[in-house]
């Protein structure tokens, strides 16, 4: 699949597969150069990023070979096109000061476009452009509300619906067709406007990589190949519920609550494993990666009370210090921290409240350290099954780096070289597929080494860019991209300024986490304040109830994970990656496939009691609640609380255990 350019009129093309990706001509050009001037902000990993460019330049066609093509300006050199042995396009400036490149791809009427990693807010990108620098993607992310608006005012931490944890610089079209941007600096996908598809690439040169399939399938599976394919997930973690508890050793006895009500158990996490601090915004952790006798006295001998139980314990780790620490000087000691730009003191970074030195990973004894000293010794050797490796989004971009690289560049692969670190650390101890660690940051190449994303600080609530709703698009549009297995915290994390969880919010997670791979609860920031799965009998049995749904569809899920391996396909689908011929689909984001033959339609917005689906395709779905087959197309169908809308392919070969949800839901 190697592309190829060709002269037209007053211009040229490339074609990869037989499709049109590139026309050049005078009136319509495919380049632009020009020279930057970035401003960077950052407040406790929200960023300002603006830029003021200069002496832009829209070049004209001088030379076209089948594999190169020159662009002239004033009638001189400008920038080069070139296809490299791979297939890859190499676009570059002439003159290194022209730092921004914009390019724009063929868009054909009505062409949808999906990708961009994990996008909270839009599944489907048409209309809108995301810039692609991974951060803390704000509280709110509404510009109309007044919570965004008050988080901006403090910290400019309120967001906007292109803010993600994990962005990446690919994107999908409707034509079975795929651009990834290679490159790690900042860059937007903009598709504003329908005549194009444009990226805006801070860098002089920029290699843009294409793939082609007959359909979505074919596509997604490329894109796994080439981002790399994530370990099968342990039985024990799909066979039953993750209870998250941060109450100290009380979280022990807490647990034999969930027991006692029938809930199926596959772990017990507790992130504050190692030490809490009290903060403005709630209830924070110690960073430093050791337990807390304190707050955990005999955790090895309780984690291996537990594992006798058939249950696991899981902790917290991520890629910083605090400066109150036991292991910072250590670390200091031997170089392991980032430095300050102009000093060899570490650059410590505010986290709110409390500072942290920032972990080199771009140093291969950092990374060895941390990977054994702190996450093999301190937590894998005591017993712990998994964690979650949070954060990865904050590295700035004023401070040095052992490698020399520039932190612009290094910033939005920080999450990968953090996956590579927790990936390493479970290598080494033979645990890969056994343990399990989960992150919310990414970058393109996370895929090779994350086993399991989670959806990141969803607010408690129902609103559309930062509530419930985000959890699905967020994993339909990551496992677009090649991240087969996504989940959330069940209950929601971020409680601020009196936005507190509800009963209903609660049912209705439950409702929606029992069919992602893992289920697991979070106490959320302020777990003080805010209603948790043991506050009432209720709650907690209907956290039981769902929780044995998850267990009872471990043999399905067994089967996507096996797909997943064999195939790259995540188990949440859009819609329309089985049924790529109906355009109606490809919008969809408040419904999705579990696997190809499970529907799930989860109620998401406040207060409802039915909600409108699409059945596709052209044979009847089944719907698990009364066993009646339902003809395919639009319907509005009721979706009480305790039965959310799920329908199943009565010709599939788990068919009888989707029949018997109903019995185990009780």
């Amino acid at each position: 699949m190697i592309p190829q350019f060709s002269i037209i009129e007053d211009g040229f093309e490339l074609h990869v597969a037989g499709r049109l990706m590139l026309r050049h001509s005078r009136s319509c050009p495919t380049l632009t150069v020009a020279r930057g001037q970035a401003d960077v902000t950052m407040v406790r990993g929200n960023f300002r990023i603006t830029d003021t460019p200069s002496g832009q330049i829209t070049p004209i066609v001088a030379l076209v070979e089948p594999d190169r093509v020159e662009l002239l300006a004033d009638g001189k050199p400008c920038a080069l096109l070139s296809i490299e042995s791979d297939g890859a396009l190499l676009v570059e400036a002439v003159d290194p000061a022209y730092d921004r490149l914009w390019l724009r791809f063929h868009a054909e009427p009505r062409e949808a476009v999906w990708g961009g990693g994990e996008q909270m807010s839009y599944l489907a990108l048409n209309g809108r452009a995301f810039p692609i620098w991974t951060s803390e993607p704000g509280v709110g992310r509404d510009k109309s509300t007044a919570l965004t608006r008050r988080m901006d005012e403090d910290g400019m931490a309120g967001g906007d619906y292109w803010n993600s944890n994990y962005p990446q610089p690919t994107f999908l079209t409707s034509r079975w067709i795929a651009v990834h941007l290679a490159e790690s600096c900042y860059s937007v996908l903009d598709f504003t406007d329908p005549a194009h598809h444009q990226v805006e690439v801070w860098r002089h040169a920029a290699r843009f990589e294409f793939f082609a399939a007959d359909g979505p399938q074919g596509l997604v599976t490329a894109l796994s190949d080439r981002f790399g394919r994530q370990p099968p997930l342990p039985d024990w973690a799909i066979g039953g519920a993750i209870v998250g508890l941060k109450d100290g050793i009380t979280s022990f006895e807490r647990l034999e609550r969930y027991l006692e009500a029938g809930t199926a158990v596959a772990g017990l996490w507790c992130e504050d494993w190692a030490g809490v601090r009290e903060t403005s915004f709630g209830r924070r952790l110690f960073w430093d990666w050791r337990r807390s006798d304190a707050r955990y006295p005999d955790l090895p001998d309780r984690i291996a009370a537990l594992a006798a139980r058939g249950i696991r314990f899981l902790a917290y780790a991520n890629p910083y210090l605090a400066v109150d620490g036991s292991f910072y000087a250590e670390a200091a000691a031997a170089g392991h921290f980032a430095r300050c730009p102009d000093s060899d003191a570490p650059y410590l970074v505010d986290f709110g409240e409390f500072d942290c030195g920032v972990l080199d990973f771009t140093r291969a004894e950092t990374r060895d350290w941390f990977a054994e000293r702190l996450l093999g010794q301190e937590m894998l050797d005591i017993g712990v099954a998994g964690w979650m490796a949070d954060f990865g989004e904050y590295l700035p971009t004023d401070l040095r780096l052992a490698d020399g690289s520039d932190p612009m560049e290094a910033h939005n692969l920080w999450p990968v070289l953090w996956a590579q670190v927790n990936a390493a650390a479970l290598a080494k101890r033979g645990r890969t597929g056994d343990a399990l660690f989960f992150m919310r940051a990414g970058f393109s190449g996370v895929q090779g080494h994350c086993p399991l994303l989670w959806a990141g600080d969803q607010s408690v609530d129902f609103t559309r860019h930062d509530g419930i709703g985000t959890v699905i698009t967020g994993a339909l549009s990551s496992g677009l991209v090649g991240n087969a297995y996504s989940h959330s915290d069940c209950g929601g994390y971020t409680s601020l300024h009196g936005n507190v969880r509800t009963i209903e919010l609660m049912q209705r997670w439950c409702e929606l986490a029992a069919f992602a791979p893992v289920m697991r609860s979070h106490e959320g920031n302020r777990p003080d304040d805010n209603l948790q799965y043991d506050s009432t009998p209720e709650l907690l049995a209907c956290f039981a109830r769902w929780s044995r749904v998850h267990a009872h569809l471990a043999p399905y899920v067994r089967h996507l994970v096996g797909e997943a391996v064999a195939t790259g396909l995540p188990a949440q689908r859009p819609l329309f990656l089985h049924y790529p011929g109906d355009p109606a689909l490809w919008p969809v984001q408040d419904a999705f496939l579990y696997g190809a033959d499970l529907l799930v339609a989860p109620a998401i917005e406040e207060g409802a009691t039915r909600r409108a689906l699409i059945l596709p395709g052209d044979a009847p779905w089944r719907d698990v609640w009364t066993g009646e087959d339902v003809a395919p197309g639009s319907h509005e169908v009721p979706a009480p609380i305790g039965r959310p809308p799920l329908f199943y392919r009565p010709d599939s070969h788990f068919a009888v255990l989707f029949a018997m949800i109903p019995e185990v839901a009780g």
